[in-house]
C-alpha cells in the first residue's frame, strides 16, 4: 500500500511538472514581443516620395534616352540613382568650380542637388547653378527640402533611417504662388544708368514647352556701351537669350511675340526662319543672372538698335503657369570704356553631312589682331551631338576650352581669366553631326539644315 502511494505521488508530480513547463513555455510564447517589420530607410523613401515621381520622369531624368540628358548626364531612376548623385562631380560649371559635388556627404552647401531644390537664388548666395528643379513642375515643399538636407547632413547614407520621416508630409509652399512675381528694379530706381526690356506676362499651357520671341527696341538715341547685363525671370525658365541679327534688312515684326512651337507641338516654320539671323549679345541657360563685364570693357550697341528676346518655359503640371522676363542693360560713359567688346562670329557654312552617316567637320578660324576672349557660346541644329571648341596656335594650340553636347541649350562659358590669343591665332570648331536622315544635308537656315557657329566676347588690345 506504501509503495501504490509512493508510485502514485510520484506520478502526479511528474505531471504537475510537466504542466507547469507547458503553461511557462505557453505563457512566454504569449508574452514574446511582435517583431516588427525594419523601418524603411531615408534614402528609399527619399527616392519614392520625392526623385521617382518628381525628377525621374519622361523628358528629364528617368533615363540616357531623355532629350534632356546630353545637358546634365544624371540619371535618377532608382536603380543607379543612389550612384549617380553621392560623391559624383556635377556638370554645372559654377558648382564644380565650387568645390560641390551632385551630393556631398555632410556638407548640404556643398551638395547641388540640395540646391537645385531651393528656387530662391538668395539661398545660395544669389548664385545661379542653372535651373531648378524639378524644371517645369512644382517646387518642392519646405518639408521635403528639410528631409533631403538632414539626410546629407548625415552622411548622405543608402541604409538606414536617419530623417524624421513625418517632414515628407509637411504641406508648407517653398515658394511663393506662380501667380506673383517681383519686377526687377529699373537701372534707374537703382540709381544707375541703363535701360531695361520686358518681356510681358504670358501663359504655359499644360504639359506644353513654350519657346517664344519678340523685338523691342532698346529706345537710345545715340550709342551706348553696356557694362553688365542683369536678367529674370519667373520659376520653369530654362533659357533667357539676347539676340541681334547679322541681316538688318530682315527684321521680324517690332514687340511681335513669335512662338517657336505651335499649340500642337509642331515647330513654326517661319519662326525658325528667324532664328538663323541670330547674333548671340547676352543671356543663357542661368536666366537670373547678373553678368559684369571685365573691369574697363564694353559692349557698344549703336543708337536706335533693337533686339529680339528669347525666353523658353517648361510646364510639366496640370495647370497653366506664367512667363515673364526682365533684361537690365546698365551703361557706362565711354570715357570710361577703356576697351570696346566685340561679338565672335565664327560661321562655318561648308557643311556636307552624307546620309545615315555621322561626320565630324573641322573648321579654323583666325583673328587679325591681339585678343582676349571672355565668352564663348555655340550653335547648330539638331543634328549635331557635340561641339567643341579648342585653341589653334601659340602656346595653348589644341587646347580645348568650350565643349556642349546639347544643341537646343548650348553651354554659354563666361571666362573670368580672358583667353588671350596672339594675331594669327585662332579658335577651332570641332562638330560631331549624326545624320540619321535618309537625305545629305548641308548648310542651310531651316531645322532640317545644319549649321556650325562660335559665338561669344572679346576685346582687342
Amino acid at each position: 500500500m506504501g509503495n501504490l502511494y509512493k508510485k502514485g505521488l510520484q506520478t502526479l508530480l511528474f505531471f504537475s511538472v510537466i504542466g507547469v513547463i507547458s503553461l511557462s513555455c505557453s505563457k512566454k510564447a504569449a508574452d514574446a514581443p511582435v517583431v516588427q517589420p525594419t523601418e524603411k530607410a531615408s534614402w528609399d523613401l527619399l527616392q519614392e516620395r520625392i526623385l521617382t515621381p518628381t525628377c525621374a520622369t519622361s523628358g528629364c531624368h528617368l533615363s540616357t534616352g531623355d532629350g534632356t540628358y546630353a545637358q546634365h548626364g544624371l540619371v535618377l531612376e532608382k536603380s543607379v540613382a543612389y550612384q549617380n548623385l553621392v560623391g559624383v562631380a556635377p556638370k554645372n560649371q559654377l558648382a564644380l568650380a565650387d568645390g560641390f559635388l551632385r551630393v556631398k556627404a555632410y556638407k548640404s552647401l556643398e551638395s547641388l542637388f540640395f540646391h537645385k531644390l531651393n528656387w530662391d537664388a538668395s539661398h545660395h548666395g544669389g548664385k545661379q547653378y542653372g535651373s531648378p528643379m524639378p524644371l517645369g513642375g512644382t517646387a518642392l515643399t519646405v518639408g521635403q527640402i528639410e528631409f533631403v538636407r538632414r539626410w546629407i547632413e548625415a552622411g548622405a547614407p543608402q541604409k538606414g533611417s536617419v530623417v524624421d520621416t513625418t517632414l515628407l508630409n509637411d504641406k508648407t509652399p517653398s515658394v511663393t504662388s506662380s501667380e506673383t512675381f517681383d519686377a526687377l528694379a529699373t537701372p534707374a530706381a537703382e540709381g544707375k544708368q541703363g535701360y531695361q526690356l520686358k518681356v510681358d506676362q504670358f501663359v504655359i499651357q499644360p504639359n506644353f514647352e513654350r519657346e517664344l520671341f519678340v523685338r523691342r527696341a532698346i529706345g537710345n538715341q545715340s550709342d551706348i556701351y553696356v557694362s553688365r547685363i542683369r536678367l529674370k525671370s519667373r520659376a520653369n525658365s530654362h533659357h533667357l537669350v539676347l539676340y541681334d541679327f547679322r541681316d538688318k534688312t530682315q527684321l521680324p515684326a517690332i514687340d511681335q511675340v513669335r512662338d517657336l512651337r505651335n499649340p500642337d507641338n509642331t515647330l513654326n516654320l517661319s519662326t525658325v526662319l528667324t532664328m538663323s539671323n541670330h547674333v548671340f549679345l547676352g543671356g543663357g541657360t542661368d536666366t537670373n543672372s547678373d553678368y559684369v563685364f571685365p573691369e574697363g570693357t564694353a559692349l557698344m550697341l549703336p543708337a536706335g538698335m533693337t533686339v529680339d528676346l528669347n525666353p523658353h518655359y517648361f510646364n510639366k503640371t496640370t495647370d497653366s503657369k506664367y512667363g515673364e522676363n526682365y533684361i537690365n542693360l546698365y551703361t557706362v560713359d565711354k570715357s570710361s570704356v577703356k576697351y570696346v567688346v566685340k561679338t565672335i562670329d565664327f560661321n562655318n557654312t561648308k557643311i556636307d553631312l552624307p546620309a545615315n552617316q555621322r561626320t565630324t567637320i573641322t573648321t579654323d578660324f583666325k583673328f587679325l589682331k591681339d585678343v582676349k576672349i571672355v565668352a564663348l557660346t555655340s550653335h547648330n541644329h539638331k543634328l549635331g551631338e557635340k561641339f567643341v571648341i579648342k585653341i589653334k596656335g601659340g602656346t595653348r594650340d589644341g587646347e580645348v576650352v568650350y565643349e556642349s553636347t546639347d544643341w537646343e541649350h548650348p553651354n554659354m562659358i563666361n571666362y573670368k581669366t580672358p583667353i588671350e590669343l596672339k594675331k594669327g591665332e585662332g579658335l577651332t570648331s570641332i562638330v560631331t553631326y549624326n545624320n540619321t536622315t535618309k537625305n545629305k544635308v548641308s548648310f542651310g537656315l531651316t531645322s532640317e539644315d545644319e549649321m556650325d557657329i562660335i559665338f561669344g566676347y572679346y576685346y582687342e588690345e
